[in-house]
């Protein structure tokens, strides 16, 4: 199986109040069948009335950690896309809340890879964020943020690599 067909008829609703961001996303993502929403209200219905393999949830304009809390209690994996919510805040605040990525705008182009890896890391029951460490090593947030971005919650990112460490020994260990 090659790694694209990962993404062959998967369903995924993309949320964003910008629509060249959807078509966009309807270009890179042309392999899935593709449920496009721009409010919340919209997104909400949808969430509540349909299943989905995996949402893309704006952060800004369409309340995404407000969706973010209704595809988490169905299930539904969730990836946060923002460009103006692009903050080490947010960062924390994606991964406490159950998203399973953030993925900054400017990494559009991007998103059928960062999405496979997420679909991978979900069949091997890996952590959705070791590619994610992986592909936006801290250089990308660095030039973003500076060099101690992470300061602000010293505790919070060592938890979050010895959970991830753990998970890639147990995978290992399973392997």
């Amino acid at each position: 199986m090659s790694d694209s067909s990962l993404l062959n008829g998967k369903k995924i609703l993309i949320v964003d109040d910008e629509p060249d961001v959807l078509e966009v996303l309807e270009e890179f993502l042309s392999m899935c069948e593709l449920v496009k929403a721009s409010t919340y209200e919209e997104a909400k219905e949808l969430l509540e009335s349909q299943d989905f393999d995996m949402a893309i949830l704006d952060i800004m304009g369409v309340d995404g950690y407000g969706l973010l809390d209704i595809a988490r209690q169905k299930k539904i994996t969730a990836v946060m896309l923002t460009a103006h919510a692009l903050t080490p805040d947010n960062v924390v605040r994606s991964i406490k809340e159950g998203a399973a990525s953030y993925i900054p705008k400017d990494e559009i182009t991007n998103i059928a890879d960062f999405l496979i890896e997420i679909f991978k890391a979900q069949e091997e029951g890996k952590s959705t964020w070791e590619p994610w460490q992986e592909r936006l090593p801290s250089s990308y947030f660095e030039r973003k943020w500076g060099a101690a971005w992470q300061d602000t919650d010293k505790e919070f990112w060592e938890k979050f690599r010895v959970s991830l460490r753990s998970r890639q020994s147990q995978s290992k260990k399973n392997d």
